[in-house]
């Protein structure tokens, strides 16, 4: 983004047309190898104003947990070592516990390193044949599926900018970073005249490409993908058995939209059949990254105990007035909610509200476990390595 900044600033003649506001504009930030990598301050659509008012906003739907969780002592909830997932937390807490969050509440750091092995909440860093990409299937698989696709729209809007501007240099890096800019700018300030370069149509190439690179890159159509997400999600699977009196009624953890993908991929909640084109846009995709992972994208598996209705009977028509009916009983199910939506599991959504019952849900994460292969076999993990998460516990 600096480099095309320069390029504009450097540009001695007037730009026309689709790029006419490109010469007086100014880079939302003075900082921007920093503040990219930070969460956004300012704004509408502020990372610490959404962090804080989801916290809110799960405080109110939860509240009888959050109250049978304080009751027990301070609550423990985690976030991957990096600066801005931990400043995230931090603002969520605000808005969850409350201002002091501190005296109710412990954030536990985890590091994001590769000798972590399997107990770690960012397995793209500790799955090394993955980080290093030692098979061409890792983590640059999705760049690489980005680049094909890229190669079948970028020329044409480069060509069409060139055609308004043919002294100005347009690469088509350069028209992808202009895409770029129209979402980063728009979180930092709120508006952005660089969406206004493109169509409408282009727009939503774009936005096809960024699926494309998260769907390869670490979710559904990556290899490694479903076993590093099942690294979290069996333990939490694990958490949802035990229940809220034995394990503890909350847990909370933050991570990068990318440690997200996989464990979706794991519990395969959006399957995309066939896999992804490179060569034109599918229109009927299920796996849409704006909807799976947007800015503070969340999934919450809630562990529902509801009273099912007792099955009932008679022996009519030799005693209709005689009925008979089971006791009553209670049932254990898990719901998934993925960014305030409720999301049926494949096969298993037909329980209160499009829950799954527990013994059927953990059936089903074992059997993907199972598919999706051994974390530590697929990724090298040395004999000395954890194997497994060990710090999700109250």
């Amino acid at each position: 983004m600096l480099e095309l900044f320069e390029k504009l600033q450097a540009f001695p003649l007037p730009l026309n047309g689709s790029l006419a506001f490109a010469k007086n504009w100014d880079m939302f930030t003075d900082d921007p190898s920093t503040h990219l990598e930070n969460l956004v301050s300012t704004g509408r659509y502020a990372g610490t104003l959404q962090a804080f008012s989801t916290g809110v906003k799960l405080r109110t739907r939860y509240k009888s947990l959050l109250d049978q969780a304080l009751a027990r002592g301070k609550v423990s909830f985690w976030a991957s070592g990096s600066e801005r997932v931990v400043d995230t937390a931090h603002y969520f807490a605000a808005g969850f516990f409350r201002h002091d969050w501190r005296v109710d509440a412990h954030l536990h750091v985890i590091p994001e390193t590769g000798e972590l092995g399997g107990n770690t909440l960012t397995s793209g860093k500790t799955c090394l044949k993955y980080a290093d990409n030692v098979d061409a299937k890792g983590h640059d698989y999705g760049y690489a599926k980005l680049s094909d696709f890229q190669s079948t729209y970028l020329p044409a809007v480069r060509e069409r900018l060139s055609r308004e501007n043919p002294a100005f240099p347009i690469s088509d890096a350069g028209v992808w970073t202009m895409q770029e800019l129209c979402g980063f700018e728009t979180i930092a300030i709120g508006h952005s005249l660089w969406c206004s370069v493109f169509t409408h149509a282009e727009m939503e190439t774009f936005a096809y490409a960024r699926d494309l690179l998260h769907y390869y890159r670490a979710g559904p159509g990556n290899p490694y993908a479903g076993a590093m997400g099942h690294l979290w999600l069996n333990a939490t699977a694990n958490l949802l058995r035990e229940g809220g009196e034995a394990a503890g009624h909350l847990f909370l953890s933050f991570v990068h939209d990318g440690d997200i993908v996989p464990m979706l991929a794991a519990l395969d909640l959006f399957p995309q059949h066939p896999h992804l084109p490179t060569t034109h846009v599918d229109h009927s995709r299920i796996w849409r990254t704006s909807d799976v992972v947007p800015m503070g994208g969340r999934v919450v598996f809630e562990r529902l105990i509801c009273e099912i209705e007792p099955e009932c009977w008679d022996n009519g028509p030799f005693y209709p007035n005689h009925k008979y009916c089971e006791p009553d009983r209670n049932e254990t199910f898990v719901r998934i909610n993925v960014n305030d939506g409720i999301v049926g599991l494949p096969g298993c959504a037909e329980g209160p509200g499009g829950s799954c019952l527990l013994d059927d849900f953990l059936s089903y994460v074992h059997k993907r476990g199972e598919e999706v292969g051994s974390f530590a076999d697929l990724c090298g993990l040395s004999s000395e390595a954890p194997k497994h998460i060990k710090f999700l516990h109250q």
